[in-house]
């Protein structure tokens, strides 16, 4: 499986940025896909999972600011990020998972929040 990530950038403290990330190859129906983040110095953590059957998990530092979202029919997933923090500088990466190897990785994406 591979996954291209977009949309990263730079955005003021406050402002908002939509991630997108498309997954192909031996995909299948039912899977995970989402996005962990990384920042300098830090251990990758979960921002946000979603399932194909639509069922979401966040982490407690993005509820409420953080949306996820899915086109099954594309093979893509969606984070909608707005009420950024300059604590919310890291690299995104997205996620593949289904039942039949282990997880896939993209290859990152960065995003910087100014103060």
């Amino acid at each position: 499986v591979q996954l291209v990530e977009s949309g990263g950038g730079l955005v003021q403290a406050g402002g908002s940025l939509r991630l997108s990330c498309a997954a192909s190859g031996r995909t299948r129906s039912v899977n995970l896909m989402g996005w962990y983040r990384q920042a300098p110095g830090k251990e990758r953590e979960l921002v946000a999972t979603i399932t194909s059957g639509g069922n979401t998990n966040f982490a407690d530092s993005v509820k409420g600011r953080f949306t996820i979202s899915r086109d099954n029919a594309k093979n893509t997933v969606y984070l909608e990020m707005n009420s950024l923090k300059p604590e919310d500088t890291a690299v995104y990466y997205c996620l593949y998972g289904d039942t039949s190897s282990k997880p896939n990785w993209g290859r990152g994406t960065l995003v910087t929040v100014s103060s």
